[in-house]
């Protein structure tokens, strides 16, 4: 057995899961390194996954295959994944930013399987940018800090 057969994983290709893997790794550091749900290794299978279902679906293309079908299930299915790390606390719908982060990284996995893989990094250091950057806004400035977002607040009983 040769080399290119052993490490051949036709008909997927390495710079696309390289760069689905990344993608997930760089927004799931962001989420782990602040101790939020959907760390590396769910955000890295999320692209991941997202990648071999959709380029999967591209390779039965016929005139009865529909491409764009898998993409809703996907959006369906990501949807039921990321209601599972919302919950009501206090009163208060926490991980609703995770349920969208997940969103969007199979949004990242959809353009990795369409072929566009520097996209696909550069959304990822946007969407890293919007959820560290907001988060400084909302710790520096006072008016970013209201409501749902006040990290101060004390909630009292019965509100």
């Amino acid at each position: 057995m040769n080399l290119d057969a052993l490490f051949s994983i036709a008909p997927y290709d390495w710079p696309s899961i390289g760069t689905a893997v990344f993608c997930g790794a760089i927004i799931g550091l962001e989420r782990q390194i602040r101790g939020k749900p959907v760390g590396i290794r769910t955000s890295s299978l999320i692209t991941l996954g997202t990648y071999v279902f959709l380029h999967s679906a591209l390779l039965l293309n016929s005139e009865i295959t529909d491409p764009s079908r898998v993409i809703g299930q996907i959006i369906t299915g990501i949807g039921f994944l990321g209601a599972g790390v919302m919950l009501a606390k206090d009163g208060a719908v926490v991980g609703v930013t995770s349920a969208a982060t997940i969103w969007v990284l199979a949004a990242i996995g959809v353009a990795i399987s369409l072929g566009h893989l520097l996209v696909a990094a550069k959304l990822s250091v946007v969407t890293v940018l919007i959820l560290y950057g907001v988060d400084m806004l909302e710790s520096h400035t006072k008016t970013f800090s209201h409501g749902v977002h006040s990290k101060y607040v004390k909630r009292r009983k019965g509100d």
